[in-house]
């Protein structure tokens, strides 16, 4: 779902970066009101799991992988403000440090899955995730998320005057919804386990959810070690529509980084490769996400 450079025109990313920085700062100004200081650490943590998860792809068909996204489970623990500030911080990481994602593309990721992806999910849980419904709110939402992204990504790239026929396009949204329908069912098991684990935990913000956050950092460390064993290494659906329309060899690299394509290019072994760059991930997504939040939670104690 990371678009990468050289796919869009200069005048679509220019545009998707005017829109997605008054659209951060406006979540950053709404998380000031509602992140405490004791949900800080909660921040780090659900930022380290939710790029732990993204490290590992399984298949969705036709020779393509998806993996999980997680605007919708950053929404539903962190609530929509602070779940936009957390996945931003994710894919800025993911552009700057492992070449996941276009710099100049930055401003359209973010928006497609750290804004409209984010709200997208939060609406059905908003409005029929404390009633009956809950199960089929948190699912549908994350389900939402997904193709909310992957539509909008479909929509730049044709506003980028990429060619689409309408076969491949078909065949694209089917493979997206496959893996919309996988993240719903995940993030419906991820919202399961944490709150049987802390039953009522992401309305307490103090020492309830200790449990939970520990399976959580446990989980993202042992995804990020050795999930990537694992993981199916076929394109994802943005890869495999890129490679359909003739303009995978369009994407460039503006920096080169030892981390790059998550792997630590020093090391000798394949594993070790992953698992370093993957762990170093981990560590510098938590410490952005936690300094993220202090300075938010000072500004709301101001």
């Amino acid at each position: 779902m990371h678009i990468p450079d050289g796919f869009l025109s200069t005048s679509v990313w220019a545009t998707m970066s005017a829109a997605t920085v008054p659209s951060v700062a406006y979540m950053v100004r709404r998380a000031q009101r509602e992140v405490e200081e004791a949900r800080v650490p909660l921040l780090g943590v659900m930022g380290a799991f939710v790029f732990a998860a993204q490290m590992i792809n399984f298949p969705v068909g036709i020779g393509t992988t998806g993996h999980l996204i997680g605007s919708a489970v950053l929404a539903y623990t962190l609530g929509p403000a602070a779940a936009s500030v957390v996945m931003t911080a994710i894919l800025a990481v993911q552009a700057l440090v492992f070449q996941d994602g276009g710099l100049l593309a930055l401003g359209a990721n973010v928006f497609n899955m750290a804004v409209a992806g984010v709200l997208a999910a939060y609406l059905p849980y908003h409005y029929w995730g404390a009633g009956r419904w809950r199960k089929a709110a948190i699912f549908s939402g994350a389900a939402l998320s997904v193709l909310t992204g992957a539509l909008l990504a479909l929509a730049q790239l044709r506003f980028s005057g990429v060619a689409m026929p309408g076969a491949v396009v078909w065949v694209s949204l089917g493979l997206f919804t496959v893996n919309a329908l996988l993240e719903g069912g995940i993030t419906l098991a991820v919202m399961q386990s944490l709150e049987a684990l802390n039953p009522g935990w992401l309305r307490k913000p103090a020492a309830s959810g200790r449990t939970a956050m520990g399976v959580l950092l446990t989980a993202a460390v042992l995804l990020a070690g050795a999930g990537v064993l694992f993981a199916a290494s076929d394109p994802d659906g943005l890869e495999k529509l890129a490679e359909n329309l003739g303009i995978a060899s369009h994407a460039r690299t503006l920096l080169e980084t030892p981390l790059g394509d998550y792997e630590m290019q020093y090391l000798s072994s394949g594993w070790l490769r992953k698992a370093t760059a993957g762990l170093a991930g981990l560590a510098l997504i938590y410490g952005a996400c936690v300094v993220f939040g202090k300075l938010i939670a000072r500004r709301r104690s101001a």
